[in-house]
């Protein structure tokens, strides 16, 4: 598999050109990715991890608003092999999406170019596998897309940025665990919690993670990359500024610390205002029995001294509970003045003045299939089928792959057990439609809506019903991409579905994922025109039923 990548580049170039995409005068990134097995020991315990060119957490997409990616993955691991970008847009193309549902796997011994657009987009994102439990044992790492420069920001310039790529870990490895799930049993608790591929207690020796210079200001972009756990961010003695939440600039209040849940990225200030010598950063975990708590050391450059064994207490130990979590996501505002990634301000976008055409509401369960363990929407729990389900849409082959809108939009009132099911919902393209989810369970929940953003407007205790709408935020509700629900609460979001293809909702909470509490959403453009969606790349994966067919016609402008 030996190249050079400046053979490698020009080869990419003459396919885009073929492929007649055009991206007018944007920057080209380009990366090659081999992905391989490695042993590590996050939590002290050495076991098999996935790695992108020899590192876990992997190499760092950073990236500006407009620019072209081109990501060359080569699959050195035994297992077929897809992965995501958590949160990029993909405009008119969810051909890249990375998903069971919309591409077939990189298969082991081969390699597959995903070349991608991030258009009109800022913030920070992870990207990792989505297929099998792969994600439990790394392929993890970090996505900024910067705002071009004539787009000014909110704050000034950071004289650094810092990624902290943490959640929760298991020291069984993904073929383990997903033995355990396919067996029809769940996999438990974690073992502990790894901020950026290392774990330590408090007093342990340790190295600098990150180090800071008196006097200056750092941003920190900090996301939850776990599999089901809740985790609790905070600096020994010092606030944090909230500036970003996945992708949106906010108003920016402080804090001392901050609860980000499973799929989330926020991006704090932190000024190095105090005595030079080392702090701790503390990442613990949140809503489960046992506390789990990681720290890792922030060190002043020139400074004299460990850190202090007084650190703050977490909400847990506070017995502080759900109510603090959710007021915190309450006081979580957009920033109306401050642009995004065009000139126009953020608020510019009146949400809160748009008939909804649509509502949904979405309740999780759980329940046994044949004796083993399922999750689902609704009454249903999708299971994917060996063609992708936007493959076979879009070759004329749906009928022998799924049928449409098996799930209703609204729970069923009995309760009949669950039943397995290509779980696919018809939309309609350009419509404002509003998402409701309702946790009956007693854990918290974690949604991801890939292919848009979505205005979080709500979230309250109890079930929801048309009266609760009076209580959204109709103004300034931050626009992200996932949502988390508290036990027995619903939360609420609106988007514009303006994004032709087939877009993946899914939980968060990977053991969920993999055992069906997720649906694929079809937004197709009437036209069936390039203005609205991209034609397939002629580098796509063909597998299943349309594996040996011709691509239909190109669509044209």
């Amino acid at each position: 598999m030996g190249r050079s990548p400046l053979v490698t580049a020009a080869k990419l170039l003459l396919w885009l050109c073929s492929a007649g995409v055009v991206f007018g005068e944007d920057p080209y990134i380009f990366m090659d990715w081999d992905v391989k097995y490695g042993t590590m020991a996050l939590l002290g315990v050495p076991q098999q991890v996935i790695l992108i060119n020899g590192q876990f957490p992997g190499p760092k997409i950073n990236c500006t608003s407009n620019n072209n990616l081109v990501i060359n993955v080569f699959n050195h691991i035994d297992e077929p092999l897809l992965f995501t970008f958590a949160g990029v847009q993909h405009r008119k193309n969810s051909w890249q999406d990375g998903m069971p549902g919309t591409m077939c796997p990189i298969l082991p011994g081969t390699n597959f170019t995903y070349k991608m657009q991030v258009k009109d987009q800022i913030g920070s994102y992870v990207y990792f596998p989505t297929t099998g439990m792969l994600r439990a044992s790394g392929g993890i790492g970090p996505l900024s897309i910067q705002s071009r420069e004539l787009i000014p920001v909110p704050f000034d310039k950071p004289a650094q940025e810092f990624d902290v790529i943490a959640g929760d870990w298991y020291n069984r490895g993904h073929k383990a665990l997903k033995t355990i799930l396919d067996a029809g049993r769940s996999v438990g608790k974690p073992d502990g919690i790894q901020i950026n591929g290392k774990s330590a207690r408090p007093g342990e020796p340790a190295e600098p993670m990150f180090t800071m210079e008196t006097g200056k200001t750092y941003r920190y972009r900090m996301c939850n990359v776990g599999m089901r756990t809740s985790l609790n961010f905070r600096f020994q003695e010092h606030s944090m500024k909230l500036v970003e939440i996945e992708g949106s600039h906010t108003v920016q209040n402080m804090y001392d610390s901050l609860d980000i849940h499973v799929g989330q990225c926020m991006s704090v200030l932190i000024t190095a205002d105090k005595t030079p010598k080392d702090y701790y950063l503390i990442v613990s975990s949140r809503f489960i029995k046992q506390t789990m708590t990681t720290v890792a050391i922030v060190r002043y450059a020139n400074g004299n001294g460990p850190p202090s064994p007084e650190m703050p207490p977490g909400p847990e130990e506070t017995k502080v509970g759900i109510s603090l979590s959710m007021n915190q996501f309450r006081s979580f505002r957009w920033n109306l003045t401050a642009s995004a990634a065009r000139p126009n301000p953020q608020g510019s976008y009146h949400y809160g003045g748009i008939n909804i055409t649509r509502t949904i509401k979405l309740v999780n369960s759980r329940g046994n299939v044949n004796g083993k363990l399922r999750f689902g929407l609704n009454g249903v729990s999708h299971i994917d089928k060996e063609t992708p389900v936007k493959l076979a849409e879009y070759f004329g082959k749906a009928d022998s792959v799924f049928k449409y809108d098996t799930i209703k939009d609204e729970p069923p009132q009995d309760n009949k057990p669950l039943i397995i099911e290509t779980n696919v919902v018809n939309a309609t393209y350009r419509n404002f439609i509003e998402i409701i989810f309702e946790n009956h369970e007693k854990t918290i929940q974690g949604y991801h809506l890939d292919g848009f953003s979505f205005f979080a407007v709500g979230m309250e205790r109890g079930e929801w019903s048309p009266d609760k709408r009076r209580f959204y935020n109709l103004i300034d509700a931050v626009s992200r991409h996932t949502i988390h629900v508290f036990p027995n609460s619903w939360s609420a979001v609106m988007t514009t579905l303006d994004n032709a293809g087939m877009w993946n909702l899914r939980s968060d909470m990977w053991e969920r994922f993999y055992l069906g509490q997720q649906l694929y959403f079809s937004v197709l453009s009437p036209e069936r025109s390039l203005k609205d969606e991209y034609n397939i790349p002629d580098n796509a994966i063909k597998c299943g039923i349309v594996k040996d067919l011709p691509s239909p016609a190109p669509y044209v402008i």
